[in-house]
C-alpha cells in the first residue's frame, strides 16, 4: 500500500506508457492481420488501410472496447487473490504490459503474425505464477477463452468455405457472371452492413447512454442493412461504375471482382471496428486495472468504470503501430497463405468479422490472428489443398506455440525488474 501512495501518480503514468507500447505492438501486428486481405487482395493500398484503420479502429475502440476489456482484466486471474497486496498486482499489470508489447514488436520485425491476446494472456499467467501461485489463475474462465482459440478459427474458416462457395454457385459459375454480380452484390452489402451496425448499435450506443432493447436494434440494423443494399442496387447500375468494369469487359470475372471491391471496402471497415472493439482490451485491460486500484486507494475491484482517456490511448496506439511498422505482417497474410482477390478476400474478411464481432459481443477475448487465418484457410480450401501454401501455414502455427510462454518469460523478467525499481 505505501508504494502505491508513494509513487500512485508516476506508476500510472508509466503504465499508460506500456498500455501505448503494448497497442503500438498490437497494431503493427494484429491490426496489420486485419487490414492484410485487403491488401494482399488488391483492393486497397497500405496507406489506404491506414486510413480505414485509423477510423474504424478507433470508433470500435471507443464505442465497443469496453466489455471485453473486464474480461481480460479480470477474468483471466482471481482479483481476490492480491487484496492484501494490490502492488503486486499493478506491478504485475505493468510487466504484461511490457512484456506484450516487446514480444508483439520483436514478433513483427522477424514477419510472424502472432496473437496479441496469446500474449498477454501468457504474460498475466506469468507473474501470477511467480507471485501467488496457480490459485491465483482461474482456471474455469482460462479454460473458456483457450476453448475459443480452436473454435473460433474453425468457425471462421466454415464461414468463410460456404460464403466462397455461396459466391461461386450464384455468380462465377454462371454464364454471365457481372449480370449476377450485381444481381447479388446488393445483397452483400446489406448483409455486411447489417453485422457492422448491429455491433455499433448494440455495443456502442451503451456507452454513450443509450440504451436499446434488441427489437429496437435489430430493426435500425435492418433499416440501415436495406439503405446499404439500395445504395448497391444503384451504384453497380450507375453510371460511373460502369467506367470502372468498361476496360475488364461487363461481362468478364475482373468486373465482377470490381464489385466484391466495393464489398470488400465495407468488409474492411467492419473487420477494423470488430477487431478495435474487441482487441483493444488487451492493452487497456490491464492499464484499466492499475488505473483502478491506484485511484481507489488499493482496493480491487471486479468491475470499476474506465477513465475517459484509457479507451483512446489504447486505439490511438494501434493506428500508429500499423502505420509504422505494419507492412510485413500485411504481406504474411495478405499474400503469404494463398492468393487472394477481392471475392476470396471478401469471404474471409467477412468471416473473420462475423466471428470477432460475436466474441465481442459475448465479453470473450479471442484470437483475431486465428480467426483470420482460420477464415483464409477455408478459402483456400474451397480451392482446394494446392492453393494453400503449407510452409507459411507452418510458421505461423509454430509463432503461435512460442507466443503464449514466451509471455509469460518476458513478464516474469520485467516483473522482478520493476519490483527492484519500486522497493
Amino acid at each position: 500500500m505505501e508504494l502505491l501512495q508513494q509513487y500512485g501518480s508516476i506508476l500510472i503514468i508509466i503504465t499508460a506508457i506500456l498500455g501505448f507500447l503494448m497497442a503500438f505492438g498490437i497494431g503493427a501486428n494484429d491490426v496489420s492481420n486485419s487490414m492484410g486481405t485487403s491488401v494482399g487482395s488488391g483492393t486497397i493500398t497500405v496507406k489506404q488501410a491506414i486510413i480505414i484503420a485509423m477510423i474504424f479502429e478507433l470508433a470500435g475502440a471507443y464505442l465497443a472496447g469496453g466489455e471485453v476489456a473486464d474480461t481480460i482484466k479480470s477474468g483471466i486471474i482471481d482479483p481476490s487473490a492480491f487484496a492484501s497486496q494490490p502492488e503486486v498486482l499493478v506491478l504485475g499489470m505493468m510487466a504484461s504490459l511490457c512484456a506484450s508489447g516487446v514480444w508483439l514488436i520483436v514478433a513483427t520485425k522477424m514477419g510472424w503474425p502472432v496473437s496479441a491476446t496469446h500474449t498477454i494472456i501468457g504474460a498475466v499467467i506469468g507473474f501470477a505464477l511467480v507471485t501467488i501461485g496457480s490459485n491465483a489463475i482461474q482456471w474455469g474462465p482460462l479454460g473458456g477463452v483457450i476453448g475459443s482459440w480452436f473454435i473460433t478459427p474453425v468457425l471462421a474458416g466454415i464461414v468463410a468455405y460456404l460464403i466462397f462457395i455461396n459466391s461461386q454457385k450464384l455468380i462465377f459459375n454462371r454464364s454471365n457472371p457481372m449480370m449476377q454480380a450485381k444481381k447479388y452484390g446488393p445483397m452483400y452489402m446489406g448483409v455486411t452492413v447489417f453485422i457492422l451496425v448491429i455491433v455499433t448499435v448494440s455495443k456502442g450506443l451503451k456507452h454513450v447512454g443509450l440504451h436499446l432493447s434488441t427489437l429496437q436494434t435489430l430493426g435500425i440494423s435492418l433499416v440501415l442493412s436495406l439503405v446499404a443494399a439500395l445504395v448497391g442496387f444503384f451504384y453497380f447500375r450507375s453510371s460511373a461504375f460502369e467506367k470502372k468494369v468498361k476496360n475488364a469487359g461487363t461481362n468478364g470475372f475482373a468486373g465482377v471482382e470490381k464489385i466484391f471491391s466495393t464489398l470488400m471496402l465495407i468488409t474492411a471497415c467492419a473487420m477494423a471496428f470488430a477487431h478495435g472493439s474487441n482487441d483493444v482490451a488487451n492493452a487497456i485491460g490491464p492499464l484499466a486495472a492499475v488505473e483502478s486500484i491506484i485511484t481507489n486507494n488499493g482496493q480491487i475491484l471486479e468491475k470499476a468504470a474506465l477513465a475517459p482517456w484509457v479507451l483512446p490511448l489504447g486505439g490511438i496506439g494501434m493506428v500508429v503501430g500499423l502505420a509504422i511498422m505494419g507492412k510485413s505482417v500485411m504481406a504474411t497474410v495478405g499474400t503469404g497463405i494463398t492468393e487472394l482477390t477481392p471475392s476470396r478476400g471478401f469471404a474471409a474478411q467477412f468471416a473473420c468479422a462475423v466471428t470477432v464481432v460475436i466474441a465481442s459481443g459475448t465479453g470473450l477475448p479471442i484470437s483475431t490472428t486465428q480467426t483470420l487465418v482460420g477464415a483464409i484457410l477455408g478459402v483456400g480450401f474451397a480451392r482446394g489443398i494446392a492453393a494453400l501454401n503449407l510452409g507459411i501455414i507452418r510458421n505461423i502455427i509454430a509463432s503461435w506455440v512460442i507466443t503464449l510462454p514466451a509471455g509469460a518469460i518476458f513478464s516474469i523478467i520485467f516483473y522482478y525488474i520493476l519490483s527492484a525499481i519500486f522497493k
